[in-house]
């Protein structure tokens, strides 16, 4: 054993010297893990809203435009399709879209948020098919219905609000997704009012 004098000023430089390297190689090991929670820019994109312009769509007209790799359709419908969707409610299975239907602003009998523009997930609610839209002979899958989208995979059908008939294979109506007019030609699909 050595008598030597204890230098404490030695000890409290060795100290604080050993717990700052210990947090800074804390905070170096921090880092990368919380950075790894966020979204890389491929995600960001992918989840991101998508713009279309329907200033040139026709009456009965749909495009189709991409949103979180789904197509989305878009219909300007006109008066004739609109007047039609009350004449076969009680020939579909959830006319009132009350069954896990979103987001409220498809909880009307035109779904939609203007009645003449229709915006649904173009996949079946069945096992994800896309339907096919038919503008003017649907009447060969339901009789009295002028247009409506048609799964030939399985034979679900739908009006021209994305109701599904009923005694068919898909479960419930077509998805709406959250969406919003910035102006008359321009549609904002994956944002709404309420999540800007």
């Amino acid at each position: 054993m050595s008598n030597a004098p204890v230098d404490h000023g030695r000890r409290r430089f060795l100290t604080i010297a050993t717990s700052v390297v210990g947090g800074v190689g804390a905070v170096g090991a921090a880092v990368p893990f919380v950075a790894s929670w966020m979204p890389s820019e491929k995600a960001k994109q992918a989840g991101a809203a998508v713009s279309a312009d329907i200033s040139k769509l026709e009456p009965g007209q749909l495009i189709r435009v991409e949103w979180r790799g789904k197509p989305v359709w878009i219909v300007k419908r006109p008066q004739a399709m609109l007047d039609e969707l009350a004449t076969h409610e009680d020939k579909l299975r959830d006319p009132a879209s009350e069954v896990e239907q979103q987001p409220a602003y498809a909880q009307n009998r035109h779904r939609s948020k203007k009645p003449e523009i229709f915006v649904a997930v173009g996949i079946c609610t069945h096992l994800g098919c896309s339907p096919t839209y038919i503008a003017n002979d649907f009447a060969a899958q339901v009789e009295g219905v002028s247009s409506g989208f048609f799964c030939p995979c399985h034979g679900s059908k739908f009006d021209m609000a994305g109701r599904v008939f009923q005694s068919v294979p898909a479960p419930s109506n077509l998805q709406i997704p959250p969406y919003m007019f910035i102006d008359d030609n321009t549609i904002v699909i994956g944002e709404d009012e309420g999540t800007v």
